[in-house]
């Protein structure tokens, strides 16, 4: 692909973030915005996507593609980002790829640290976190265990690996894991979040695959539903 111009947006967290990728014969970067804005992501989500494409210099109607943080997470803050997500994919009549936030993670902490076992949690609330285990190596990430909702004394790590590294606002909960998950974990992390950086990144491999969807087949992923609703027999 010669060129490409890729938007990822997220708002699952506490943090708010946009990026763009662009691509132009060979080389590639992204422009990123992140902020920590609690409760004003409506606010701050598409003026940080103007002030990216101003830097730019692209319009909005140059864009191939969309992407957004599907989840797990905040699920106001999902539905944010999903909703200009959609209705930018829907005008431009452009892909659209939903992106895991816990994949992001993962990806951020193996690039900025080099990890390579690694333990993705968010505070998901009432108790529990949203989690998953990956493998890092080469910006190639492998799923190990899927992403789950649970309490982090019912959490257990792959039985083949050890020396994992725990990252995201889930290990606040540190003290309510299991003595054999903390003894498994070299270091935790509580201080990363989500970010659209890395999810552009990600959403670039999965555009490449042919795996971009329609506006309206693209939708956050609310691990606490899927626990929690049975399809009746």
């Amino acid at each position: 692909m010669s060129s490409l111009h890729l938007l990822a947006l997220d708002a699952s967290s506490s943090a708010c973030s946009a990026a763009l990728l662009r691509q132009q014969g060979g080389q590639r970067e992204c422009l990123a915005r992140f902020e920590m804005t609690p409760r004003a992501h409506t606010r701050r989500l598409m003026p940080m996507v103007d002030d990216i494409l101003a830097e730019a210099n692209i319009s909005v109607k140059q864009l191939d593609a969309v992407a957004f943080g599907r989840g797990p997470g905040s699920f106001t803050g999902l539905r944010i980002a999903a909703g200009a997500a959609q209705g930018l994919a829907f005008g431009l009549d452009c892909p659209l790829l939903g992106i895991s936030t816990l994949e992001a993670l993962a990806l951020q902490a193996h690039r900025r640290y080099h990890f390579r076992h690694v333990v993705t949690a968010l505070d998901a609330r009432m108790g529990e976190i949203y989690a998953a285990t990956w493998h890092c190596l080469n910006d190639t990430l492998s799923l190990q265990s899927n992403e789950v909702v649970v309490a982090p004394a019912h959490f257990y790590l792959p039985a083949k690996e050890a020396d994992w590294v725990g990252v995201g606002s889930g290990f606040t909960r540190w003290d309510d894991f299991t003595l054999s998950v903390q003894t498994n974990m070299s270091q935790h992390l509580t201080d990363l979040e989500p970010r659209a950086e890395e999810m552009a990144w990600l959403a670039a491999r999965d555009f490449e695959a042919g795996l971009g969807q329609a506006a309206h087949e693209a939708q956050p992923v609310y691990l606490r539903n899927d626990v929690a609703w049975k399809k009746p027999a």
